[in-house]
């Protein structure tokens, strides 16, 4: 399957028709769910949310369908594309599935985000991608390496772990790459869909951009608020 990538910036103006993404107001730091930074707390079930440019991202990976990772370095599962069935992070695993997921957009049916939350478009991406208004960097939270983006205005920022992803019973990248799955198809390239990535590899640090892969590899989930 050959794989296409795209700079996130590059692609703004052509989503910009197709996604729309939500507005949120900037979080009340006086909530007793967070912390300084603006950070959930580390229930499976709740989750409190922060703003970055505009959108309320969750401070936590995606676990078990309807439910978050327990800490913000914690990876989560892996999910196919319009998939509501979760695998590992680590280890073998014995039922993959080989199939192309259907479908023109991810369901809501499918989405395994927790109630009040839903998968992000690649609209929601490119405005965490957006270099005026959010910081980028590689760092290491609690040992686990992953993205810091956080927002100019507010100060306030959300951490993903370098989770890697997943291609049948092959783990990859663990701990270099982090791939994060997008509602969005890849239209005309059929039987792919968009994933944001990024990374650190060889001392080289890949900044966030798109990429247009097979729906069938199991990639990451960090939901953003309905």
């Amino acid at each position: 399957m050959t794989k296409r990538s795209f700079n996130l910036r590059k692609v703004a103006t052509i989503v910009a028709c197709l996604v729309v993404t939500t507005m949120f107001a900037a979080c009340d730091k006086t909530n007793p769910d967070e912390d300084d930074n603006g950070n959930g707390n580390n229930s499976t079930t709740s989750e409190t949310g922060v703003v970055i440019n505009g959108v309320k991202w969750a401070t936590r990976n995606v676990d078990k369908p309807g439910t978050f990772a327990a800490k913000p370095e914690s990876a989560g599962m892996f999910y196919q594309w319009n998939r509501k069935v979760a695998y590992p992070t680590t280890g073998n695993i014995t039922n993959w599935n080989n199939t192309v997921p259907e479908g023109d957009e991810w369901s809501t049916t499918n989405d395994p985000s927790p109630s009040g939350w839903r998968l992000p478009t690649l609209g929601d991406f490119i405005k965490l991608a957006e270099e005026d208004k959010v910081k980028y960097e590689w760092t290491t939270q609690n040992g686990v390496g992953g993205g810091k983006f956080t927002d100019k205005t507010t100060g306030k920022s959300i951490f993903l772990p370098a989770v890697g992803r997943r291609f049948d019973n092959e783990l990859l990248f663990a701990g270099e790459y982090g791939y994060y799955w997008t509602s969005m198809t890849g239209g005309v390239w059929q039987g792919n869909a968009f994933r944001m990535m990024f990374g650190l590899s060889n001392g080289v640090t890949y900044l966030p951009y798109s990429d247009l892969v097979s729906r069938s590899h199991g990639n990451s989930i960090r939901p953003v608020a309905k």
